[in-house]
């Protein structure tokens, strides 16, 4: 399922940082049981070449991603859904609108370290695994754009 009301872009107001981090918050550190460890003001998040993206559909944060870019692959990081959102297409819009955002950057590939739990949707995506589980449980998967 496509949803064609997705938009995806940089934060635009406090609003959409608030929600930006309080979605990264709570579906990749709080569900996986990791408190007080979030860091809002990470200086990853500040770097040149690192995208923070929010997944806005109608009018509302409904996702989040940050892309970084190392020479032409863009990294996807901390790819995550609202909770209350998640199986209905949104995380496919995500990865087609970053995966076009990374494309306009000039990057022929996609890579993200991906939780092991996500790898299956990954691979329905078109990603592939391209070395052994790392030491922290992450899956290194990767895409070629055409």
């Amino acid at each position: 399922m496509e949803t064609v009301n997705d938009i995806l872009c940089s934060p635009r107001n406090s609003d959409e940082w608030s929600a930006y981090h309080a979605i990264r918050r709570r579906v990749l550190f709080e569900n996986r049981g990791e408190f007080g460890v979030y860091i809002e003001n990470h200086p990853d998040e500040f770097e040149s070449g690192h995208h923070p993206l929010v997944l806005v559909n109608n009018d509302t944060t409904i996702g989040v991603i940050r892309v970084d870019i190392e020479n032409r692959v863009a990294w996807f990081r901390r790819v995550a859904i609202r909770e209350d959102l998640q199986r209905r297409g949104h995380g496919r819009s995500l990865l087609r609108l970053a995966e076009a955002f990374a494309r306009r950057q000039g990057c022929n590939e996609v890579r993200s370290n991906v939780a092991a739990d996500a790898a299956g949707f990954y691979e329905r995506c078109g990603y592939v695994q391209h070395i052994a589980e790392d030491e922290l449980g992450s899956m290194p998967m990767r895409k070629a754009l055409v």
